[in-house]
């Protein structure tokens, strides 16, 4: 624990309650408490600064009281009156770990405050800091990594190939795109609005995209786009989107399953209806973690940092300035609200 020391003030994202429905910013609250920038002595905590911090969609399921026991960070739920957690970006303000030293930067996870002390730190050290450090919660983050082990290890892409992505203007969508791109793949998105449709064609380099609310048969559109049929899915969404992906698939396609967001908020999931199609297309389905891809980081950073500093793959961000604007940004998550990968900036380095 932190000892010693003047405290200071630290301002905190309180969540209040457990959720049932969609997410409101009155589930979490802004509270000030305060904190020492020193560790105990003899101790293995950090001390960090958060500068930013990450709102991704699996922060939904942790608002979810759940009996099920599970040591996976994306599905502990998180403890009432006590502050949010999820993959931010910080330097470290005093360290008793021999892996980490004052003026450190570091992505991983971290508590949603201004400073967060971390007992038994698992952190990633940044250093390639040519590049924005608000990446490190997207692309050369836990997006990232998702993107890069769905679409290649998952998928197993071959040039030429079919690809369909939905959610695609989000933090890993707009990812696997590029990918599949760069590996000459035709490529399609669904996303909710027209500037998101007109980024996936206009700034991503996609073959084509759609507008999903707009479409009254998802098979139809899926039909429209794919007259051949689909041989990668990147799945995002789940439900009827997925329902309707299974009927377009061509034989032997893959579908990585990273989230199915449109699940998230309804107190009992829709059904998939045309899970046959799995056993005829001999289609193979697979869930990913990112968590699972970690202790190949340096591989991934090796194959995407290039992709980065060359310009070959563009990245869109939406940030939030301040701490206070944390609650407003993860809920609007939920609503398509963002544009790009959803960042909140805490403090300048």
């Amino acid at each position: 624990m932190a000892s010693g020391g003047e405290l200071i003030n630290n301002k905190q994202v309180i969540f209040k309650n457990f959720v049932e429905g969609f997410p409101k910013e009155s589930d979490m609250e802004v509270k000030t408490s305060s904190i020492s920038l020193k560790v105990e002595e003899g101790s293995n905590a950090v001390v960090v600064k958060n500068l930013y911090l990450s709102c991704d969609p699996y922060m939904r399921i942790r608002m979810t009281q759940s009996d099920q026991e599970t040591d996976d960070p994306e599905f502990i739920p998180f403890t009432p009156g006590s502050p949010l957690e999820g993959f931010g970006v910080a330097k470290v303000v005093d360290s008793g770990h021999p892996n980490y030293k004052k003026g450190d930067l570091i992505w991983g996870m971290v508590k949603w405050e201004e400073y967060s002390l971390i007992e038994n730190p698992q952190l990633f050290k940044i250093h390639h800091a040519d590049v924005p450090l608000s990446h490190y919660t997207g692309i050369l983050g836990m997006p990232g990594i998702t993107a890069w082990a769905g679409f290649y290890e998952v998928c197993s892409p071959k040039k030429g190939e079919k690809v369909y992505i939905s959610a695609a203007s989000g933090a890993v969508g707009q990812l696997v795109g590029q990918f599949a791109k760069l590996m000459g793949c035709y490529v399609v998105g669904s996303a909710g609005s027209k500037e998101k449709v007109d980024l996936l064609k206009n700034k991503f380099g996609f073959d084509d995209a759609f507008n999903y609310k707009e479409e009254h048969d998802l098979d139809a559109a899926l039909k429209r786009c794919f007259p051949e049929g689909i041989d990668i899915y990147f799945e995002n969404v789940g439900g009827k989107m997925l329902d309707a992906v299974l009927l377009n698939m061509r034989l032997r396609g893959r579908i990585a399953a990273c989230g199915m967001i449109s699940q998230y908020n309804l107190h009992q999931p829709e059904g998939v209806h045309n899970l046959m199609n799995i056993v005829g297309k001999r289609i193979r389905m697979e869930g990913l973690m990112a968590f699972d891809y970690f202790p190949q980081y340096e591989k991934f950073l090796d194959a995407v940092l290039p992709f980065v500093r060359e310009k070959k793959v563009v990245y869109v961000e939406d940030i939030a300035e301040g701490i206070e604007g944390a609650p407003a940004a993860l809920v609007g998550l939920f609503s398509g609200r963002n544009v790009g990968k959803q960042v909140v900036a805490v403090a300048k380095e």
